[in-house]
């Protein structure tokens, strides 16, 4: 099989390094694509210079083709099976036109709660979409939408054996959409520490939750990436998820980073169906749906609990759920097989 993974204009590498959602998933499905025994391609500019020692590289962005060019003739001579794209491209008129004269498959994964595709932009069948949780594949039930749990991962991340850990970590955006202050507010309830990790995206939140975030048992430790990020997953007893209540999460690379690093999560949710819920199972973490109409405080107090149940499981067997549940080949596997197979 040979597999196109298409790139797209964006402000991170590829693969990048530490954050990046769409990017990480797009090097995870190029890794597993290569694991699991396909040739790949990797499209576009914004693939790093460096992996053409390793990997075939070809800049060219199929959006950016001229209809019945040299270009397209050469594209479409290559033989492509499979194209993996991101979730906004299959609704793209300029991709489209290039891809429908390769006659290849497209797959792609929602990773926006709130893109909204073109009617035809999925059959299901040769053009398939693929959604983390119950909630996103209700939101998305219009495409067919297939479901599978997305493997992200970035430039030197392999983890090494998991240990107990110490402390608590939250990592991901600092912003609203992502309250890691109900967090900060759990760890403080149960005299934690707890690491800080990722980039501010909204200076104003932080300030409104000032006095929390500059608590004593507060460590900002700011966007990490390679092995610094994976150790500080590794290194921590348990992972603190949280996100606001009007949030819907699309495909939170966190639960496959973290529990391939062999900690275990204590998930807050306002909800049933979510992300933790298809990511998580009794062995790997522990969830608490909090009331929405409640106050912070009485979401933080459960998120407390959580944090003590989630702290007594076993880190080794963490690991050894998440390289299962989250390994790119099996994840490529599946978007490349279908939903029928």
């Amino acid at each position: 099989m040979l597999v196109g993974v298409c790139d797209f204009p964006g402000s991170y590498a590829f693969p990048p390094a530490g954050y990046g959602g769409i990017e990480r998933w797009l090097w995870a499905v190029a890794v597993g694509a290569r694991a699991a025994g396909a040739d790949v391609h990797l499209l576009g500019p914004g693939w790093l210079k460096d992996l053409e020692n390793d990997w075939v590289r070809k800049p060219a962005r199929l959006e950016d083709i001229t209809s019945g060019s040299l270009a397209e003739r050469e594209l479409r001579s290559t033989g492509y099976d499979l194209l993996v794209v991101g979730h906004e491209y299959p609704s793209l008129p300029a991709w489209t036109r290039t891809r429908n004269q390769l006659d290849c498959d497209v797959a792609t994964f929602q990773h926006s709660p709130v893109f909204e595709h073109a009617e035809a932009a999925f059959d299901g069948k040769r053009s398939r979409l693929y959604c983390y949780s119950p909630e996103m594949i209700e939101r998305y039930a219009d495409y067919q939408p297939v479901p599978e749990l997305a493997v992200h991962l970035g430039l030197d991340e392999a983890e090494p054996p998991s240990v107990a850990g110490k402390d608590l970590v939250w990592l991901g955006r600092i912003d609203e959409e992502k309250a890691p202050h109900l967090a900060v507010r759990a760890a403080q309830i149960l005299g934690r520490r707890l690491r800080i990790v990722g980039p501010v995206f909204d200076e104003s939140y932080v300030r409104r939750h000032g006095r929390l975030f500059s608590a004593d048992h507060v460590e900002w430790v700011g966007e990490l990436g390679g092995p610094a990020k994976t150790a500080a997953i590794r290194d921590a007893s348990v992972f603190v998820y949280t996100y606001a209540r009007t949030y819907v999460e699309a495909g939170a690379a966190v639960f496959g980073e973290t529990l391939r690093a062999g900690t275990p999560m204590a998930a807050l949710t306002w909800r049933e169906g979510t992300c933790a819920e298809a990511a998580l199972c009794d062995q790997a973490g522990v969830i608490t749906v909090a009331d929405p109409d409640e106050g912070d405080e009485t979401a933080a107090r459960q998120l407390a609990l959580a944090i003590e149940q989630a702290e007594i499981l076993d880190h080794a067997q963490v690991q050894s759920i998440g390289m299962g549940r989250f390994d790119p080949a099996r994840h490529f596997k599946a978007m490349s097989a279908g939903p029928c197979s």
